[in-house]
């Protein structure tokens, strides 16, 4: 309630449906994690401490006389402690599933503080990150360790994840590689079968996951296990995108304002007693018969000069980040303030995936793009690309800085006939536009940098 009060989240109908189902799950999760710390012949009774007591309904204030049971560890059969049934929730962009999903881990991690364990309990990634240290280990596990076949492989890979967590949560899951699509009934299977509990936030129900991808008859089995296994709960009721609220429908035409009150955006001058408010995000759009040369460079004008001040004079210069034993190329950096520059076809026109944007992100605080266009789907290859950039920046925090030709809302089109064949990249876009609105609020810029001091739980 005091979070409400604040006017830091909304009291939302859908969100507290969905604290339900994860408050079950959190009194689950206390009560297995408290038994697998526990020897396996001891009968403990179930707790009655306050922070384990403590309920979801408590921060919404729900209906006081409103809670379930802490299952007791007896109630837990079987050698290998059946985890808990997890959940996947799905919805729209910006409906609040990051969000539960945060507060159901944090809560999580309060009220097993207690613990006698001093391993960890949890971990919080966002999927494509998760996904790729998944491949990362495999490829260690044969080149490094010398482990040959693919069950021995697959046993090195996820004695590597639970060693961090039995708790896993992603954010973001999505299937959009041919590679991944054929690992994950053999790889989830497994979590589970050794004793993981898996919590997820998609924007895609589980039958719209990898739809028309390439040999997709072979992960719908993947599908049937993921609604067998996990309590699915859609959010598609609530209409409500938090991240546009947050951005507060300011000006889309001529870049969004917000304060600078992060070090790297204060302001010297003194005349201004509230500090430099700064564009993050500017429109060039192309030069008419009908439009100034001045009007035109106006918005080029202002995306160099903050360049320049967040550069603070430093030599600027190319340089390569090393990815998976390659190197990526970067044109224009800071390596003394961490800030970078890139064209569009630098990032996107190119084949990169989400290794180079996640290394571009855990490098740069801060990232500039220019001279991004409007795409069609005659470039749907462009449009994915940058829908993968875009998540990498997102997870890592990074101040992302726009020069483009038009608003995000306008950047990926399709119509006509040729929209037919590209629903799922317009739905994909949505999301990633919906990311790049609460990238330009005051809230998110004022978000402190993860970069590559992210931690594995998030």
């Amino acid at each position: 309630e005091a979070h409400v009060r604040s006017g830091e989240i909304t009291r939302d109908p859908h969100q507290i449906r969905v604290l339900h189902e994860l408050e079950r799950l959190r009194l689950e999760c206390l009560a297995y994690l408290d038994r697998i710390d526990s020897s396996a012949a001891v009968n403990a009774a179930p707790s009655t401490n306050d922070d384990e007591a403590w309920s979801f309904g408590r921060l919404f204030s729900l209906t006081p006389s409103w809670s379930h049971p802490v299952i007791a560890a007896d109630n837990l059969s079987g050698p290998s402690l059946a985890p808990p049934k997890g959940i996947y929730l799905h919805g729209g962009p910006g409906c609040g599933k990051t969000h539960l999903m945060n507060v159901f881990y944090d809560s999580l991690s309060s009220s097993s503080s207690s613990s006698s364990s001093s391993s960890p309990h949890q971990q919080k990634v966002h999927f494509h990150k998760f996904m790729l240290d998944v491949h990362r280990q495999m490829h260690l596990a044969q080149t490094v360790h010398g482990i040959r076949g693919s069950d021995a492989v697959l046993h090195h890979v996820l004695t590597h994840i639970l060693q961090k967590g039995r708790i896993l949560c992603f954010d973001e899951f999505q299937v959009t590689d041919v590679a991944d699509a054929l690992l994950l009934r053999r790889l989830f299977t497994g979590l589970v079968d050794r004793g993981a509990v898996v919590v997820a936030t998609s924007n895609r129900a589980p039958r719209e996951l990898y739809k028309g991808g390439l040999q997709r008859e072979l992960f719908v089995p993947f599908v049937d296990w993921l609604e067998e296994t996990l309590v699915v709960v859609g959010m598609w009721d609530s209409e409500v995108d938090y991240r546009l609220v947050m951005s507060g429908g300011r000006g889309v035409a001529g870049g969004v304002s917000v304060s600078g009150n992060d070090s790297d955006y204060d302001d010297d001058d003194d005349s201004n007693p509230h500090g430099r408010v700064h564009e993050t995000y500017f429109i060039q759009r192309k030069r008419n018969n009908h439009q100034k040369h001045h009007q035109h460079d106006r918005a080029r004008q202002k995306f160099d000069s903050l360049f320049r001040k967040l550069t603070k004079d430093s030599p600027i210069e190319s340089t390569v980040i090393d990815v998976q034993n390659r190197q990526l190329f970067v044109p224009h950096a800071s390596l003394e303030c961490d800030v970078a520059k890139f064209s569009f076809y630098d990032l996107c026109g190119r084949a990169k995936g989400a290794a180079d944007y996640l290394a571009i992100g855990e490098r740069f605080h801060t990232v500039f793009v220019e001279d991004v266009p409007a795409l069609t789907f005659h470039e749907t290859n462009l449009a994915r690309r940058w829908i993968t950039f875009v998540d990498a920046m997102y997870e890592c925090r990074v101040k992302l800085v726009v020069c483009a030709e038009t608003a995000p809302e306008e950047m990926f089109r399709v119509e006509g006939e040729g929209g037919r064949e590209h629903t799922d990249e317009v739905f994909a876009f949505e999301r990633t536009r919906s990311r790049m609105e609460e990238m330009r609020s005051e809230r998110y810029l004022r978000k402190t940098w993860v970069g590559s001091i992210t931690e594995s739980h998030g």
